[in-house]
């Protein structure tokens, strides 16, 4: 039986802050078991969190330098729970942060240099997953369905409320999975306009009303028509979201009732698309996961044929940094680790970049 410890480390779109598990992997036949044993999250603070938002504002040297910096930051942070919680690991699988996703242009960045992460950790790194799927024509994105078609297979979808919503789920012997829309980013960014990060439970929002001429303008969205395979992220958020929000004239709690009653009703639209049988399970992980009045309206939304499973509050709020570990553990074995039927990529591929620290 082969075993694998690892330290997964995740930054995601809604900027919360840095997620670290330390997993431990062990395969039996074709069937991987996990553990996550220690977790840490570290919240961004108001400077680096606006230096990482503006990222793809910035001209060429300034990218470069904040790729750096952040890279040492990301080793600084892992050498530091790797000595105090004495973990033994066999490498860092990092995600990074995604500055730039453009795949229909065939670019995609996540900030936080592999080299300078491995040399300041002094650890081995595996990192930058998403570039040759994009190269292979796919969009690097999700990810996360390797993990949920391994870890979840009990499992009819695997929903992830992040700062953008993405499901996976299996059909016709393949596995697909897509960028739905939104979760937690709009959220976010309208309660940090009354200086909250955000709205703790959806209580804000559940003392809101929904404003239909909001919500028919954001269904109208050109994205939520598009053929899969199809992701998206802050640029799409940022020009097509952003000023529905900033030219609106409505209270903060209306605002993030719309947001979710949208939100939810893009998920439902979607997995009704699929439902294979009466009864489905779908797992529910990611921020929004925490947040109750989401939870309440997507069930409301989904009816029936859709039961809800909600994880333990460490598989909610790390299940990201889990599978980029499990992807590193599969680019350790070479095994593939990103599906085309995902990604739209003209081949199924394995993924990662490998750092060794320098002596």
């Amino acid at each position: 039986m082969k075993e694998y410890r690892v330290l997964g480390m995740m930054s995601g779109t809604s900027l919360d802050g840095l997620d670290m598990a330390y997993c431990c992997f062990s395969k039996k036949g074709t069937q991987w078991n996990f553990s996550i044993e220690e977790t840490r999250a570290i919240s961004y603070d108001p400077i680096q969190k606006n230096k990482l938002k503006n990222a793809i504002h910035l001209g060429d040297k300034d990218h470069k330098s904040l790729d750096e910096d952040y890279g040492i930051w990301l080793g600084q942070q892992a050498r530091h729970f790797i000595l105090e919680k004495d973990l033994e690991i066999d490498f860092i699988a990092s995600h990074g942060h995604t500055s730039h996703h453009r795949p229909e242009e065939g670019f995609t960045f996540q900030l936080g240099a592999g080299q300078l992460l491995a040399d300041t950790a002094g650890k081995k790194v595996i990192c930058d997953f998403r570039t040759k799927d994009v190269q292979l024509g796919g969009q690097g994105a999700p990810l996360v369905p390797i993990g949920d078609q391994l870890l979840f297979q009990a499992f009819d979808f695997c929903l992830n409320l992040g700062g953008i919503s993405n499901v996976s789920f299996e059909k016709e012997g393949k596995r697909i999975a897509l960028d739905i829309g939104m979760a937690n980013m709009p959220l976010n960014y309208i309660t940090q306009k009354i200086a909250l990060e955000y709205d703790e439970g959806g209580q804000l929002a559940r003392s809101g009303k929904c404003i239909p001429e909001l919500e028919n303008a954001l269904d109208s969205l050109a994205y939520y028509r598009l053929p899969h395979p199809k992701s998206t992220g802050y640029e799409w958020f940022l020009g097509e979201v952003v000023p529905l929000i900033d030219n609106s004239q409505a209270r903060i709690p209306d605002l993030l009732s719309t947001f979710i009653h949208h939100n939810c009703g893009q998920i439902a639209l979607e997995i009704n698309k699929h439902l294979s049988k009466p009864k489905n399970k779908m797992f529910v992980t990611g921020g929004g996961a925490l947040n109750t009045f989401f939870i309440e309206t997507l069930r409301q939304k989904l009816g029936p044929k859709v039961e809800l499973h909600i994880p333990s509050k460490i598989l909610i709020s790390y299940k990201e940094a889990l599978v980029f570990a499990l992807m590193g553990v599969l680019c350790e074995e070479n095994e593939i680790n990103i599906f085309s039927s995902v990604t739209g990529a003209k081949e199924d591929s394995c993924s990662g970049v490998i750092f060794y620290p320098k002596p």
